[in-house]
């Protein structure tokens, strides 16, 4: 059994058993849900501060790779 939803465009086919009765009824049980699950709307994620801990993670690596940047430079009396 094959139902079409026009409005939405989905389409929902059931043909496990072999009772066309039995089939609709869980074409149609499939069409709902899968309404339901166009009609969710997901929250609004809100942005949240940055911990402690991350900023001075972020601030350490930074500390670091300004170091490893200085000891790839060349010393200034070797030209």
């Amino acid at each position: 059994m094959r139902l079409h939803h026009a409005p939405s465009g989905v389409i929902v086919t059931a043909t496990e058993r072999r009772s066309r009765i039995a089939n609709l009824e869980a074409a149609w049980e499939r069409l709902r849900a899968r309404l339901a699950q166009l009609n969710v709307v997901p929250k609004k994620r809100h942005a949240t501060k940055p911990t402690r801990g991350s900023k001075e993670r972020r601030l350490v690596g930074k500390a670091h790779d300004a170091v490893r940047k200085q000891a790839r430079r060349r010393p200034a009396g070797d030209d």
